[in-house]
């Protein structure tokens, strides 16, 4: 079948069109170097002629909380218009485990809004929560540095490799839709302090870094387990530890 990738450049969609490209499917990457533009609605109708699936892994380019709504709320907006007008029968969007408990962040808000637009716009969809990617452990020590210490909120995180939420989204695409939320998640919890020990610890990041109660998560207060999945949350193999080994 034809699959349009919305992101299909990036860390994410350009795994996942990989991944289709060799199980015989027409996989195609659309984003603004493809001349795919979600923002403007440039080259989507073209882009999505003939496509069964429209599979969304895009960001946006700014975390501002103004800049971020109006990431996901235009370029969802139009996606979703192109697909009713192509016939689409079946619209997958990446999103965030713990993304309706995390409203206290502008970001989360905007993936909020996101789904929200989905599951009201008729179209079946399939919504795939993924955990925090392993490769994004510096990102997330970065956003909460204060001079040389990490100062993070308690909690609890289970972390996935990009490779295994690729291969979610992936399987999710070509499969009958869900119709609302799928989760996956790496096989091990952490304490979220532990796991960005780990991950700076690797790259000999010489950081300070300590569990602060004033801290947040992108600006949302954490509770213990805001970052879990749920029990039926299909868990990935690649270990956190194994995957540091590889020298990732």
């Amino acid at each position: 079948m034809k699959v349009v990738v919305i992101g299909g450049t990036g860390l994410i969609g350009s795994k996942v069109v990989a991944l289709l490209r060799e199980q015989g499917h027409e996989a195609v990457a659309a984003a603004p170097g493809t001349g795919v533009d979600t923002l403007t609605g440039q080259g989507l109708a073209e882009a999505l002629k003939g496509a069964s699936v429209v599979v969304d892994v895009s960001n946006s380019p700014s975390f501002e909380d103004e800049a971020v709504m109006e990431f996901f709320r235009t370029s969802t907006t139009n996606i979703l218009k192109a697909e009713a007008e192509a016939g689409t029968a079946h619209h997958v969007a990446l999103s965030v485990v713990g993304t309706d408990r995390l409203l206290g962040s502008g970001y989360f808000r905007a993936k909020q809004v996101q789904e929200d637009l989905i599951k009201a716009s008729g179209i079946p969809c399939s919504i795939v929560h993924a955990t925090q990617f392993f490769e994004f452990a510096k990102g997330l020590a970065d956003g909460v540095t204060e001079g040389d210490t990490v100062r993070l909120p308690a909690g609890r995180i289970q972390p996935i490799v990009s490779d295994d939420v690729a291969a979610a989204v992936a399987r999710t695409a070509v499969a009958a839709p869900v119709g609302g939320v799928t989760e996956v998640a790496g096989p091990e919890a952490f304490e979220l302090e532990e796991f960005i020990r780990m991950g700076l610890g690797a790259q000999n990041d010489p950081r300070k870094i300590v569990t602060d109660p004033r801290a947040t998560y992108w600006g949302a207060p954490l509770e213990e387990n805001t970052l879990l999945p749920g029990p039926d949350a299909r868990l990935a193999e690649t270990r956190f530890a194994d995957w540091l080994a590889r020298g990732k």
